[in-house]
């Protein structure tokens, strides 16, 4: 689905975080409050007053936007953006070897940092996300907290752009 920002800047609310509320994983509330900020004139002025908001709210529901995002490599059901997000880099087609490599190192993580693993992994290689994910691995907690937050203006500014038309 494609929309363009004229059209997405005349929706009513209900419908304006339909559409694009699933690009904060699992978070609409992003999408909900930056409605308010309406309207925007370019892809990078909406994805700025989203950003914004996960900046102002509070620190348990950003937490929750981080804990939100899957762990690379999961078996589990994930949403379309993270399922096409991990087959453009390889991730759904890893060796077992590698499979467990990396799940390895995301329970190691998660156990370290109380959250998973945040990269945007649009234009790399399982190689390069795997180097990332073992040298933040050397990151105090607050150091991965804010570098979970660029990622995630990274991964959100993609998304954007795939479904927003200027």
């Amino acid at each position: 689905m494609i929309i363009t920002l004229w059209q997405l800047n005349t929706l009513s609310r209900e419908i304006f975080v339909h559409l694009i509320g699933g690009i904060f994983e699992h978070s609409p509330w992003v999408a909900d409050k930056a409605w308010e900020q309406r309207p925007f004139h370019s892809c990078q002025e909406l994805h700025e007053a989203m950003m914004r908001t996960v900046h102002k709210a509070a620190p348990e529901q950003v937490l929750s936007l981080i804990r939100s995002h899957p762990d690379l490599v999961t078996r589990l059901e994930i949403s379309e953006f993270s399922t096409l997000e991990q087959k453009g880099s390889g991730l759904d087609c890893l060796s077992p070897e590698q499979f467990k490599q990396f799940s390895n190192l995301n329970r190691a993580y998660v156990e370290k940092f109380g959250f998973p693993f945040v990269y945007a992994i649009r234009g790399k290689s399982k190689e390069d996300i795997l180097e990332a994910l073992k040298a933040r691995m050397e990151h105090t907690p607050i150091e991965e907290r804010q570098l979970a937050l660029v990622e995630i203006g990274r991964i959100t500014k993609f998304r954007i752009q795939d479904v927003v038309e200027e």
